[in-house]
């Protein structure tokens, strides 16, 4: 049996939006959400919260994670790559638990509407392939075959990337999907071997965009609450 740990990961600083992961939704931590909706995956051992904030452990703690470590504040930084995290909550947990992870899961708190389901996808589509690593993915708004452009120092306009002939119409433009931060379900070697997701052997899930918002604005998290108040979050069952 795959050893597998859920991860979350949640420094005390923000500056997009302050104190983001203690932020409530409704009535709840954003990082409670991403606790109990891992608690509920199939697919997950335990819930390990790597932080640099006692308020944070503390709150982790409340609502069932484990916090049997605290991530160095030069791993907690606005610049620290999340890699370097990774690794340290890796090696922190081999260390405790003295045996060597297999499946490396990541639940980031600022994808409050996620489900269960959406993570033991992550998790399955790893197993049963061949690649390093499975990131989440949702239908993109914009495409820039299309209609995302750059703008020069002098006001020239271009697509952001040029397709191959004439393309009138979105339909036309090549597929596109935008990342979410919905689950990362990755082997534990790549994690130490590239220094980027996409060096590595990259597959991705889709995710429907009403559980693929990413909290990184005010905004964002406006538009979490309407949609968690429009039901579109169904409501978190254990799997049988």
């Amino acid at each position: 049996m795959l050893h597998t740990l859920g991860f979350v990961f949640a420094r005390g600083g923000s500056k997009g939006v302050p104190n983001k992961n203690l932020r409530l939704l409704d009535g709840k931590p954003l990082i409670a959400h991403a606790i109990e909706t891992a608690l509920q995956s199939r697919s997950i051992d335990r819930v390990i919260v790597s932080t640099d904030s006692l308020e944070i452990a503390h709150e982790a703690r409340k609502h069932g994670a484990e916090v049997p470590f605290m991530r160095p504040l030069e791993l907690a930084t606005d610049t620290a790559p999340e890699r370097l995290a990774w690794r340290h909550a890796i090696e922190q947990m081999e260390r405790i638990d003295g045996k060597r992870l297999d499946v490396f899961v990541s639940i980031p708190p600022t994808c409050p509407l996620r489900i269960p389901s959406d993570i033991d996808r992550a998790v399955d589509a790893l197993v049963a392939g061949d690649g390093d690593i499975v990131l989440s993915a949702t239908d993109a708004s914009c495409n820039p075959y299309f209609n995302m452009i750059t703008i020069a120092e002098n006001g020239a306009a271009e697509l952001a990337a040029k397709p191959n002939g004439n393309v009138a119409r979105r339909q036309d433009a090549p597929k596109v999907y935008e990342l979410t931060a919905v689950a990362y379900a990755a082997r534990r070697d790549p994690i130490f071997q590239f220094d980027s997701i996409f060096d590595c052997d990259a597959r991705a899930i889709e995710i429907p965009a009403e559980r693929a918002v990413d909290i990184d604005t005010e905004f964002d998290l406006k538009l979490a609450e309407f949609l968690y108040s429009q039901n579109q979050q169904p409501p978190i069952r254990k799997a049988a």
